[in-house]
């Protein structure tokens, strides 16, 4: 018997796995009943079995000693992904460890069909890399080499969005004109395609680097940050005069990928020295807690609690009373559009070059299709909406819609 081909969607926040099966998709619930799992890994301290998906999240939120990562994707095709650090005990590289996680993925989807998976068709944005196709060639080249590293044969790609579409054109559509919007972790990617019959014509596909890793950021720098110290001044150590906080530590603490690096004694260092010289350090103190008690995933999922919260119309607050007690930031639906105001005209223009190459305006688009989970954010659709206004807009399938058409796509590429 012939193994199925395994569809993988390999995302910057949330991944999943499926086959076709009797010419219907076979999501493979990787982590319980779950049909995505979190692209997240946590490696406990005593150099235990790493763990991935919500059982590093858990890990990490019941305060178990390790060193917790998320949005890995996002170093492909930087230098980055193979610097050897301490990690879990032991030297790895971030390209070692997207690795094991591929392999796991492997491994469970093999125990539930019970037949080995050499063959996979992973998804991958337009581009990783916005504007650098160097770059942009080495991140594929590194995603591929670390597919065969976790044990694959074989590996081919497809745009995330051109498989949205495929997902999309399975529920019958003939004719019709769609925009996908595929607002990821990372990437945000678009494909202009028509319906014809099992098949779609690709008419244009395009992407930039901007996704919801860089939102949380946003409302992190806009709302939470102030309260460790940003903004503010330190007293000069030799003559009068103040001089300004510096801004990298605090750029670094609100981007996930970044947060694990933090935690160094060089990091410390600074922050005591900071501490030091603030002219209110009761607020630098806080940054210090978070850098010496590794809580910058904690403030980062905080931070993305209070987004959704806010993004469904509800005035909420970002609870960080794990750095000290009753400490909250407001957010609002009002503070959180002007934290992603300035998003709005790259979104834009990305819809507009996609047309473009497309050779279509708006007036012909028949359907808008948001995908992938930051497309959930209201500015997203509201965009859609006022370049679209005579297109339907459909979510139906938000998380799912890549893998499902990967595993489509499988049949097709034989």
């Amino acid at each position: 018997m012939t193994a199925p081909k395994l569809a993988i969607d390999f995302g910057t926040s949330n991944s999943a796995a499926a086959i076709l099966e009797n010419g219907s998709v076979r999501h493979l619930p990787i982590e319980h009943d779950a049909l995505t799992l979190p692209t997240a890994v946590f490696f406990p301290a005593d150099e235990a079995e790493m763990l991935i998906g919500t059982a590093a999240a858990e890990a990490l939120m019941a305060g178990d000693e390790g060193r917790y990562m998320r949005a890995l994707k996002s170093v492909l095709g930087l230098p980055l992904l193979h610097e050897s650090r301490l990690i879990g005990g032991k030297r790895r590289t971030l390209a070692s460890i997207i690795t094991a996680f591929l392999a796991q993925i492997k491994a469970r989807a093999e125990a539930q069909i019970g037949q080995p998976l050499p063959h996979a068709l992973s998804g991958r944005p337009v581009h990783f890399h916005s504007n650098d196709p160097e770059r942009d060639a080495r991140a594929e080249d590194d995603l591929r080499a670390c597919y065969l590293a976790a044990g694959f044969e074989a590996v081919d790609f497809l745009f995330e969005p051109e498989a949205a579409a495929l997902a999309y054109q399975s529920r019958g559509a003939a004719g019709e004109i769609g925009l996908i919007v595929d607002i990821g972790g990372g990437t945000s990617d678009f494909t202009v395609f028509r319906s014809h019959g099992p098949r779609i014509e690709v008419l244009a596909s395009h992407g930039i680097r901007l996704g919801g890793t860089d939102f949380d950021q946003a409302v992190s720098m806009a709302h939470v940050m102030a309260h460790l110290g940003h903004g503010g001044t330190l007293k000069r150590t030799l003559g009068n005069g103040l001089l300004p906080v510096p801004n990298a530590i605090y750029v670094d603490l609100s981007t996930w990928a970044k947060i694990p690096f933090l935690y160094t004694r060089d990091t410390e260092r600074a922050v005591e020295d900071m501490v030091k010289h603030a002219s209110d350090p009761r607020k630098m103190r806080r940054l210090e807690k978070v850098i010496e008690d590794h809580l910058g995933h904690t403030l980062a999922f905080a931070v993305e609690r209070g987004k959704i919260a806010a993004n469904g119309a509800t005035a909420s607050e970002i609870a960080m009373g794990f750095i000290e007690p009753r400490l909250n930031a407001p957010i609002t639906p009002g503070s959180l559009n002007d934290a992603l105001q300035g998003f709005r005209p790259d979104l834009r223009a990305a819809m507009v070059e996609t047309l473009t190459l497309a050779q279509f305006d708006a007036g012909q688009i028949d359907a808008v299709i948001l995908v992938g989970g930051s497309s959930l954010m209201g500015m997203i659709s509201q965009e859609a909406q006022a370049l679209f206004p005579d297109a339907t807009q459909d979510r139906a399938d938000a998380f799912t819609a890549v893998v499902d058409g990967l595993a489509r796509a499988t049949a097709l590429r034989g």
